[in-house]
């Protein structure tokens, strides 16, 4: 019965981390996205 409730806990949290990291790795995509967005933007704005 303790086991079962300590494996259960660990998916849990475990599954959480996940699902955090996940919003997190997101979040680093949109921002090197916009950063990307920016360096097209200055280059195509120096081209004319």
């Amino acid at each position: 019965m303790i086991k079962k409730t300590v494996a259960a806990l660990f998916s849990v949290l475990l599954l959480s981390s996940l699902l955090s990291a996940c919003n997190t790795t997101r979040g680093v995509g949109e921002d090197i996205q916009a950063g990307g967005s920016a360096i097209s933007g200055a280059a195509n704005h120096d081209q004319q």
